[in-house]
C-alpha cells in the first residue's frame, strides 16, 4: 500500500506542475541556507581523531603574572615556556610527548627552474607522528635517537615534495633552508585535516605546514618561532636569555593511554609546579588543566559564535519556507476535496487518507531534499570562494548528504500535518452532494 501511495505522490506533483515547483523549491532553497552553515559548524568542531582523541592532552601551566590572569576567566595560558616545554620532555612521564611550535625558513631549491619561497613548518619531537598520526607516502619520521643527535633532518608534506621533486620519493635527498641542508626521511601522504587541532593557538585554519624539524635542530640553529609569543614581562637580550625567560610560546601535547595514567600526570604536573614554586616561579594559584582534543577545541571555540549565529539563521530561513510549504500544501489539499470525499465514501478510513497524503508531503520533502542537496554543493562552493579559512570545513561528506535528505523529508511530513489533517476532516456526504 505504501509502493501504492507513493505513486499516487508522483502523480499529484505532475498534475499541478506550477504549484509543485513553489513548494520543491521552497524547502529546496530552506534546506541549502540550513545545510550549508550546519555543514560548516559540524566539519569545523567534529572530532578529528576519534580513535584517541580521549588519550591526547594538551598541557596548560599557569606561569603567568601575580596580579593578572592570562585570561579574564581566570584560564592559564594556552601555551608553555621553553623551560617548562624542556623540563616536562626529559621527565618523559607520559605514554608519549611533544613540544613544538611554529617556524618560518626559505627553502633554496636545487631545481633552477623553482624560485626559493618561504616555508612554514613545525618544529617538534618524534613521538609527534605516532600521537597525531600523519601517512607517510614515502620513508617515515625520524627517531628519539635522532631527536637527541640535533639530527639535521626533514619530513616533507605532499605538497612541497611536489614542488620540490616533482612528487618522486625524495628520501634521502637533501633540502636547503635558509643555507641549511636538511636530509629528507620521509614525506606526508595526504593528510586531510579539517582543523589543525594541534596548534589552535595559531589558528584552527591556518595555512597547513610545509615541512618538519627535530625540536632539539632547531634550538641548536636558534630558530625562533613565527607564530604566537606572550611575556608578561621583557625577556633579557640574545637567545639563551629568551629560552630561560617567562615567555609563552610553545605547544605541549601528551598522550596518556588510560585514565590512572592521566591522573598521574596530573599529580606530576602539581609537583613539577610546587617545585618550581620554591624557586620564585609560577607565583599565580595551582592552575594545571589537561584538556583532550575536544575539550581543548571547545575551550579556543574552534566553532565561532558567528558560525553559530548563521547556522541558527539558516534555521530560521528554513522555518518561514516550512510556513509557506504548509499555506501551498493546504490550498493543494483542499482542491482535492472531491477526491477526498469520493474515497471515503468508497470505504477508505480517514487513518487510509491521512496517510496517502502524508506520503504526498513525504515526496515533496524528497524532491525538495534532492533540490536542496545540489543548491547546498553550490552553497559550499561559494563559501569556499568567500572565506579561504574554511575552505577545509566547506564540502560535504556522506553523514551530511543523509542529514540533508532526512531533513528535507521530516520538515515537509511535518509541514503537512496540519494541511493532511484538514483534509481528513472532509465529509463524504457533502462532497457527494456537490
Amino acid at each position: 500500500m505504501f509502493g501504492y501511495y507513493i505513486q499516487l505522490g508522483l502523480r499529484s506533483l505532475r498534475r499541478n506542475p506550477v504549484l509543485t515547483a513553489l513548494m520543491v523549491l521552497g524547502i529546496g532553497l530552506g534546506i541549502a541556507a540550513s545545510m550549508t552553515t550546519l555543514t560548516v559548524m559540524h566539519l569545523m568542531g567534529s572530532d578529528p581523531i576519534p580513535w584517541k582523541s580521549d588519550k591526547l592532552h594538551y598541557v596548560q601551566l599557569d606561569n603567568w603574572d601575580a596580579n593578572n590572569s592570562y585570561y579574564d576567566d581566570g584560564r592559564p595560558p594556552d601555551q608553555v615556556t621553553y623551560r617548562d616545554a624542556i623540563a616536562l620532555m626529559a621527565a618523559g612521564k607520559a605514554d608519549k610527548q611533544a613540544a613544538m611550535w611554529k617556524i618560518g625558513l626559505p627553502i633554496q631549491p636545487e631545481n633552477p627552474e623553482v624560485k626559493p619561497f618561504n616555508s612554514l613548518g613545525r618544529v617538534t619531537y618524534a613521538d609527534f607522528f605516532a600521537m597525531f598520526e600523519p601517512p607517510f607516502a614515502y620513508g617515515g619520521p625520524w627517531d628519539r635517537k635522532q631527536d637527541d643527535e640535533h639530527a639535521r633532518v626533514i619530513v616533507l608534506t605532499k605538497d612541497t615534495n611536489e614542488k620540490l621533486f616533482g612528487g618522486q620519493n625524495s628520501v634521502g635527498k637533501t633540502v636547503r633552508m635558509n643555507g641549511i641542508d636538511y636530509t629528507v626521511l620521509g614525506v606526508l601522504g595526504n593528510w586531510k585535516l579539517r582543523a589543525r587541532y594541534y596548534d589552535l593557538t595559531n589558528g584552527a585554519f591556518a595555512d597547513p605546514e610545509e615541512f618538519f624539524m627535530p625540536f632539539t635542530t632547531a634550538i641548536d640553529l636558534k630558530q625562533r618561532g613565527t607564530g604566537n609569543n606572550s611575556c608578561f614581562k621583557t625577556p633579557g637580550d640574545g637567545w639563551d636569555a629568551y629560552l630561560e625567560s617567562d615567555c609563552i610560546w610553545m605547544q605541549m601535547w601528551v598522550q596518556l593511554d588510560s585514565p590512572a595514567r592521566l591522573a598521574e600526570y596530573k599529580s606530576f604536573l602539581d609537583n613539577y609546579v610546587s617545585e618550581q614554586k620554591k624557586l620564585g616561579r609560577f607565583e599565580r594559584p595551582l592552575n594545571n588543566r589537561l584538556p583532550d582534543v575536544n575539550a581543548w577545541m571547545k575551550d579556543q571555540k574552534v566553532v565561532s559564535r558567528d558560525v553559530e549565529v548563521q547556522t541558527g539563521l539558516g534555521f530560521a530561513f528554513l522555518a518561514v519556507c516550512l510556513v509557506n510549504t504548509i499555506g501551498l500544501l493546504l490550498a493543494k489539499f483542499t482542491r482535492k476535496a472531491g477526491e477526498i470525499g469520493l474515497r471515503r465514501a468508497l470505504g477508505a478510513s480517514r487513518r487510509e487518507v491521512f496517510t496517502q497524503f502524508l506520503v504526498e508531503s513525504g515526496v515533496v520533502g524528497l524532491s525538495g531534499g534532492v533540490v536542496g542537496l545540489l543548491l547546498t554543493g553550490l552553497g559550499l562552493v561559494a563559501v569556499r570562494a568567500l572565506y579561504s579559512t574554511y575552505k577545509s570545513v566547506a564540502s560535504l561528506d556522506v553523514s551530511m548528504v543523509a542529514v540533508t535528505i532526512g531533513l528535507a523529508v521530516v520538515s515537509a511530513v511535518l509541514a503537512g500535518l496540519y494541511p493532511t489533517w484538514r483534509a481528513c476532516r472532509v465529509q463524504p456526504a457533502a462532497q457527494l452532494k456537490v
